[in-house]
């Protein structure tokens, strides 16, 4: 009968998403639980390359605050 299908379709839904989800929690792990930030054009790339020299680290995504900047 048609119900099945419901077992294998479910088992093939679950092994596709499985990747899309570790990446999403390796990159969070990976970057301190910070959201990804996206540099869609010049001017947001400038922010974030500001932003990774006035934290200090190198690094845009630990920014430690106004208290570095000087």
């Amino acid at each position: 009968m048609w119900y099945e299908i419901i077992p294998g379709f479910a088992v093939m839904t679950v092994c596709l998403m499985i990747p899309g989800i570790a990446t999403n929690l390796i990159h969070k792990v990976t970057n301190g639980y910070k959201e990804k930030r996206v540099a869609r054009n010049p001017y947001q790339w400038y922010l974030m390359q500001r932003d990774a020299r006035l934290s200090g680290t190198g690094q845009y995504y630990k920014s430690k605050g106004l208290e570095n900047i000087h």
